[in-house]
């Protein structure tokens, strides 16, 4: 079991405070914890091969084109446009201060 002064030790390195009270549960916890991490290190993982993520993962992407669905709707907005340059939509300029 861990020591009283190892919980302590514990807890000023995590920066937190322990009621006296609690040390005691804290004693039983923590060497609970660590127990589970002894069985733990006696499964055998010898055929198992390192991953990085828990699920497979593929960069997915596609091709970027341009896909207007309504080429019609898109014409009467630029043609409400005072100013197209190059089919650019030129805009006031907005300046905050």
């Amino acid at each position: 079991m861990i020591s009283k002064e190892e919980v302590q030790h514990i807890a000023q390195l995590a920066r937190i405070r322990v009621d006296e009270k609690d040390i005691v549960k804290l004693q039983q916890d923590l060497s609970e914890i660590l127990e589970y991490f002894s069985v733990l290190q006696r499964v055998d993982v010898s055929k198992v091969e390192p991953m990085t993520h828990s699920i497979a993962l593929e960069n997915v992407s596609r091709e970027d084109v341009t896909r207007l669905k309504h080429p019609a709707l898109l014409q009467r907005i630029i043609d409400m446009f005072p100013v197209v340059r190059e089919g650019f939509l030129r805009v006031k300029a907005i300046f905050s201060r």
